[in-house]
């Protein structure tokens, strides 16, 4: 996952960390929403973001860390 956001704010992994936000990493809301596309494909799960309110939607995307706990939760609850 980290890939996927790194590759959005075109940096490299090593540069991207929990606790930086994504505004911190150059990530607009284009680059977000491409985010949120690729996260979906990639883990094959459905991410309830709401792009025209995406600061007070169900998706936590307060930091990179959260991003991957949200991600995290959606796909066991998709296995459960």
């Amino acid at each position: 996952m980290i890939q996927i956001i790194a590759h959005q704010a075109v940096l490299d992994v090593a540069d991207v960390t929990p606790d930086a936000t994504l505004e911190d990493l150059g990530i607009d809301s284009l680059g977000l929403v491409e985010a949120i596309f690729a996260i979906e494909e990639s883990f094959d799960i459905t991410v309830p973001f709401n792009a025209n309110d995406p600061q007070n939607g169900a998706f936590d995307i307060s930091s990179v860390g959260a991003v991957i706990a949200a991600v995290e939760t959606l796909v066991a609850t998709k296995a459960a």
